[in-house]
């Protein structure tokens, strides 16, 4: 509920919008943020997309490691998806408004692919541990059953915790000025605007950030000073260049989101200018969704090889369905 901000004592709702203030310093700069940010956004749906399509067409990709991978490239979709379209719309109207439902519906969307990319990421170490140091019960203990129940356990608490906070925060009283200092509704900015004391939902929101993103976060290093132990012990070098390499992508991705979320959430940027701040924020949703699926084709011989083979056999397809054509005309 938004009070009036000439009375803001008023139990009296005048509005049911806030106003984003985004990037409208940029002036004439917003055009050529716009086109940059829709480029990239379609990289994005278009790189997740082919990424899941290729692990669904291809049986030699339907492994734990690639369900996995299929979830986290739809959260991505749905991370970026979540943001992006407003933003992109924002950047050529001047009357920059979401309404509270909107920002409400936005908050639960971004905090809820955020705490579940915390789980998947953990979950996919499991894996990698499981198969680099357990190896030979790495199919009883990572069977199908089991990686439906690791994923559905990310998205359940993911949705289940993030639902409880944000339904928390937007039944707070908001009062003043409906403008928000951001491009997106965020926490921290949403939670300044309310006229009431924040300190229990602060609380929450640090507690959460403690108990659901960095206890994955001790999973997945403990995952790793195991598989790490496990590699240096192995006597060939070709041997430990294989594991290596299975692990490579996941580490590199795990290494941008929480890199990312560092400077976005830890406090590293509290001396940097709330322009500063917002592309900081910017960086965040839009870098690892789009680098994630090139991550994972490029750094890795066997979907390379599935794209290679789906390729040529859809060309091959394609010449025998026009052959056939060409005789039955004849």
């Amino acid at each position: 509920m938004i009070y009036s901000e000439s009375n803001p004592g008023k139990n009296q709702t005048i509005s049911e919008v806030f106003i984003l203030v985004g990037f409208s310093n940029l002036n004439k700069l917003q055009i050529v943020l716009f086109l940059v940010l829709l480029v990239i956004y379609l990289v994005t749906l278009i790189g997740n997309l082919l990424v899941i399509l290729l692990i669904k067409l291809n049986p030699s990709l339907h492994t734990p490691m690639y369900f996995f991978l299929v979830n986290l490239s739809f959260l991505e979709i749905c991370f970026t998806s979540s943001v992006v379209p407003q933003l992109l719309i924002d950047l050529l109207v001047v009357q920059k408004t979401i309404t509270i439902a909107g920002c409400a519906a936005q908050m639960y969307v971004i905090t809820i692919m955020g705490l579940t990319e915390c789980c998947l990421l953990a979950v996919m170490a499991y894996d990698r541990y499981m198969a680099i140091c357990h190896p030979l019960h790495y199919k009883t203990i990572m069977s199908g059953q089991a990686c439906a129940q690791f994923a559905g356990a990310s998205w359940i608490i993911g949705i289940s915790v993030e639902v409880v906070q944000t339904t928390w925060i937007f039944s707070l009283p908001f009062c003043g000025s409906n403008r928000i200092h951001h491009f997106l509704c965020d926490i921290p900015p949403v939670l300044k605007m309310a006229c009431t004391d924040t300190s229990k939902n602060e609380i929450m929101v640090f507690t959460v950030s403690v108990l659901f993103i960095m206890s994955p976060f001790l999973m997945i290093i403990l995952s790793y000073i195991c598989i790490i132990s496990t590699i240096l012990m192995l006597p060939s070098v070709e041997g430990r260049n294989k594991a290596f390499s299975t692990c490579s992508s996941h580490l590199m991705v795990v290494t941008l989101f929480y890199g990312m979320a560092l400077i976005s959430y830890l406090g590293l940027k509290s001396s940097f200018t709330p322009e500063s701040n917002q592309m900081i924020s910017l960086m965040n949703i839009i870098v690892g969704p789009v680098l994630n699926p090139i991550i994972y084709t490029l750094r890795n011989k066997e979907v390379k090889g599935a794209f290679i083979k789906t390729v040529e056999k859809s060309i091959f397809s394609h010449n025998w369905r026009k052959q056939r054509m060409k005789d039955s005309v004849s």
